[in-house]
């Protein structure tokens, strides 16, 4: 599900306060990391990632494919935080109309 600017400007307020859930060290992103942002997803809606110990063009990298992996929108990045948002069947988060 595509999100507007509009929208993306709401989940950014929500996101702000939050502590990232999911931390990824030296080894990067493996499958069981990838299991656990899913599951972080399907239970928070919206969350926030680390990525350390790898060079910052690594680690945008490695946020954006954990956008595209986990099929999530990335709702911001700052420095080595990315923010994402994937809506559940029950969505908790209601978003703002168009």
């Amino acid at each position: 599900m595509a999100i507007n600017d509009k929208q993306k400007l709401y989940l950014k307020g929500l996101s702000h306060p939050l502590k990232p859930v999911v931390m990824i060290g030296n080894k990067g992103l493996t499958e069981t990391v990838l299991a656990e942002i899913e599951n972080a997803l399907s239970h928070h809606e919206l969350i926030k990632v680390r990525v350390s110990g790898q060079e910052k063009a690594e680690q945008a990298e490695m946020i954006h494919a954990i956008a595209l992996k986990t099929s999530s929108n990335l709702v911001m990045v700052i420095g080595h935080i990315g923010a994402f948002y994937r809506a559940a069947k029950e969505p908790k988060i209601v978003l703002p109309k168009k």
